[in-house]
């Protein structure tokens, strides 16, 4: 149950060292190894090697926070469930460690919010502060997922009867006032043109003939 709910290129991914220069690319500007394929699963290389052997697979981009790796959460979010995970703004971007950090020496004690694995502070009340502890602490107990759609797919199949019948109601209700009003018009029985003709006449005077 527990495999079930880790993809099987992370642990290969947290395990993989970073920022090495490429062997093949070592005279370009840009050879240092800070990319991972999930399709290939098979460490880590350069910005040269993706454009010649990973260009259609899916690759995500490590970075260096005071010599730690990190990853935009823009790109981990989309294949990877990050919930519980401390993410912080570096360099106006939200990142979140791929790795438990040493705790630092002038760390405030007693912080109400800690690693349930390393015991490092966090800012915000959640449970890991990185993807490794997460990892750590899903092997222990099996509660946490990495899988987006663990949890969505039971969600959605206890709604499906309801799901089914809310979007045209919450449509209805996302629309200003007027177009409201204009939608019903537009779907209401027009009414009989012999009618409305019929109820014009009734008010038109008739002018008596002239006489001789």
């Amino acid at each position: 149950m527990a495999a079930m709910l880790v993809p099987p290129w992370l642990e290969s991914l947290l395990s993989t060292a970073f920022f090495s220069i490429c062997p093949s690319h070592k005279d370009a500007p840009r050879s240092e190894c800070n990319m991972y394929c999930l399709d290939c699963n098979n460490g880590a290389f350069c910005f040269y090697c993706r454009s010649s052997r990973h260009k259609d697979h899916q690759v995500i981009q490590i970075r260096r926070s005071s010599y730690h790796d990190v990853v935009r959460v823009s790109e981990i979010q989309k294949v990877l469930d990050i919930n519980g995970v401390q993410t912080y703004v570096i360099n106006s971007a939200r990142v979140l460690f791929l790795n438990e950090r040493p705790q630092p020496k002038n760390a405030v004690k007693g912080s109400s919010h800690i690693c349930e694995v390393c015991a490092r502070s966090l800012l915000d009340p959640l449970r890991f502060c990185s993807l490794g502890c997460k990892l750590v602490g899903q092997k222990k107990n099996g509660e946490a997922s990495f899988i987006l759609s663990a949890k969505k797919e039971e969600e959605e199949g206890r709604r499906e009867g309801i799901e089914i019948r809310l979007p045209s109601k919450e449509l209805e209700d996302q629309l200003p006032q007027g177009m409201q009003q204009h939608m019903y018009q537009n779907t209401s029985t027009p009414p009989h043109h012999s009618n409305s003709n019929s109820r014009r006449r009734k008010g038109i005077p008739h002018r008596a003939p002239l006489g001789p």
